[in-house]
């Protein structure tokens, strides 16, 4: 797998709320939600504070410094992160045959469109340890994940609108230490958020570094 060594050949693709940071042959941490996982305050607080580390660096006509990306996915954690833990919102992700299909969404073209190295299917989001492969870009793969189980998810509970959140998170992995980290939250994310037993989560054999 490849890591972030050589910062020129990152480009950055501009999202609804957040940066994007793009390298070929890359691995990503990513984590998409519900709709209704996230009251609008606690979005907002995130967003206002993101924007003030981006429009520092935009005022200074430079791209963001490793340790302003850094503090973007903190503040993703702290903002975020901890809040979809406490299972907010509907929490679709519960009823197992949803749960069964954004898994089987995401297992479908491993090896084909990318190598999977981790998930997990929690109430009101998902994680993906993923690398693409090729010339797949990860903005399809995670697009189409959610426009299939949304259309079917919809279809299972009868109901109609949004059910994903129209942006993602994505974490660039730059080196093996992150690569860890990320596989371990994503493996421990059921403990921590106190669901026991929970059997939507897994690690490829070997991924851990």
């Amino acid at each position: 797998m490849s890591y972030l060594t050589d910062p020129p050949d990152i480009t950055v693709r501009r999202g609804a709320y957040l940066p994007h940071w793009v390298r070929a042959e890359a691995t990503y941490a990513v984590c998409f939600r519900l709709a209704d996982s996230l009251p609008q305050r606690v979005l907002n607080a995130w967003v206002a504070e993101r924007a003030d580390i981006v429009a520092t660096a935009e005022e200074q006509g430079r791209s963001l410094s490793a340790s302003e990306a850094l503090r973007l996915d903190e503040l993703y954690a702290e903002k975020i992160e901890t809040y979809l833990d406490s299972g907010y919102g509907a929490c679709h992700l519960r009823d197992s045959r949803i749960a069964e299909i954004v898994c089987g969404a995401i297992r479908h073209f491993d090896g084909l469109r990318y190598r999977l190295h981790a998930w997990c299917v929690m109430p009101n989001h998902t994680h993906v340890l993923v690398e693409p492969l090729k010339s797949h870009a990860l903005s399809k793969i995670v697009q189409s994940w959610k426009s299939f189980t949304a259309k079917e998810a919809n279809r299972i509970l009868e109901r109609t609108g949004t059910f994903w959140k129209t942006e993602y998170y994505d974490h660039l992995i730059r080196d093996a230490a992150e690569f860890d980290h990320a596989l371990r939250y994503i493996e421990e994310n059921p403990v921590k958020a106190a669901l026991k037993d929970w059997p939507w989560v897994f690690v490829k054999q070997g991924s851990v570094t």
